[in-house]
């Protein structure tokens, strides 16, 4: 498998579960505004290695979670500012920009220490 992107939560703002029941989490890079990061999870800013499609996988602590579809602005979001949302809705059409859609199941845990790994065949 080859990586196309590797991160590590190492913040959670306070309200940052408050989009749980919505299946979405955000993510913010370092830096992002007070206002922001109350409600994201932090992670350092790190380049994307290659494009994100969907078919790829999301690993999450290992688990894995089918990419269903991506905004056009994630590759560049990630890299530039480390922000973007996390659908967890199995949408095909990417109807936010920003947002990396991803099969519909159960959410895992999300702690500081938390592996996100995207990776291709």
């Amino acid at each position: 498998m080859k990586t196309i992107y590797k991160n590590t939560i190492n913040s959670i703002g306070p309200l940052a579960t408050t989009f749980l029941e919505e299946k979405m989490i955000i993510l913010f890079g370092d830096g992002a505004p007070q206002e922001l990061a109350e409600f994201c999870y932090g992670i350092e800013i790190v380049d994307v290695e290659d494009s994100i499609k969907p078919g790829q996988k999301l690993l999450i602590n290992n688990e894995s979670f089918e990419i269903t579809s991506v905004g056009e602005i994630v590759e560049r979001n990630l890299t530039s500012i480390g922000h973007i949302t996390i659908r967890f809705d199995g949408s095909t059409n990417p109807e936010l920009p920003g947002t990396l859609y991803i099969e519909d199941k159960e959410m895992p845990v999300f702690e500081i220490g938390t592996k996100l790994k995207i990776v291709s065949k």
